[in-house]
C-alpha cells in the first residue's frame, strides 16, 4: 500500500469533515483514503447517499450492479464488501458466484443487469436493447441510477486498487470464516 495514502486514522483526520467521519467515511477504509482529499470527500457524500440509499433499483440489484462492476475492475476489496452486502440483503452465495462468470450462467433479470455494466465499461454506452432492458427491469430513473453506480464505484475502484486499500476488519472476518464465492 502507499503510504502517503493509508486510511487516515481519527487523530490525522481533517477537521473539515469531522462530521462525515462519524457517519458513513469513518466505518470505510476508502473513504478514509478518500479523506486526503476532504473537499472530494465532501463533494461525494451526496451522490453516496443516492447511490446507496435513495436509488430506484432494489437492494439486490444495487447489488449486482456492484458486484459486477468490482468484477470487471478486479477490485477485489470492492467485491469482498459488497458479497457481504450482497449477503446482508438476501442474495445466496451460488447467485453470488455468477456474477463473477459469463452472463450464460446469470438468472435473466441479472443478465440484463450485468451485460449494461458490461457495455458500459467497454464500450462507455449501452445499446438500445440493452436500454429497453434495463427500463423494462428497473425504470427509466433505476436506468440513470444504473449508470451513476457504475460510475461511482468505478471511482471507488479505481481508489482501493491504485493505493491497494485493506479490507475492512469485519469484512476480513466475515470472509474468513466464509469465504467469498
Amino acid at each position: 500500500m502507499s503510504h502517503k495514502f493509508k486510511p487516515l486514522d481519527d487523530r490525522d483526520w481533517p477537521e473539515s469533515i469531522t462530521s462525515l467521519r462519524d457517519g458513513f467515511a469513518g466505518r470505510l477504509n476508502v473513504y478514509r483514503v478518500m479523506a486526503h482529499h476532504p473537499d472530494l470527500l465532501a463533494a461525494w457524500a451526496p451522490l453516496r447517499q443516492h447511490v446507496v440509499r435513495g436509488r430506484a433499483m432494489t437492494d439486490q440489484q444495487s447489488e449486482v450492479v456492484i458486484l459486477r462492476t468490482g468484477h470487471n475492475l478486479r477490485a477485489p476489496y470492492e467485491w469482498a464488501h459488497h458479497v457481504s452486502r450482497a449477503r446482508a440483503v438476501g442474495m445466496e452465495d451460488a447467485r453470488i458466484a455468477t456474477l463473477a462468470a459469463a452472463l450464460e450462467s446469470m438468472a435473466e433479470d441479472d443478465r440484463v443487469l450485468a451485460r449494461a455494466v458490461d457495455e458500459l465499461m467497454t464500450g462507455a454506452r449501452l445499446q438500445p436493447g440493452t436500454r429497453q432492458a434495463v427500463i423494462s427491469l428497473v425504470g427509466d430513473h433505476g436506468l440513470f441510477d444504473l449508470m451513476a453506480t457504475v460510475g461511482f464505484y468505478s471511482v471507488l475502484g479505481f481508489i482501493v486498487n491504485s493505493f491497494d486499500v485493506p479490507l475492512d476488519a469485519e469484512v476480513a472476518a466475515e470472509l474468513q470464516a466464509r469465504p467469498a464465492p
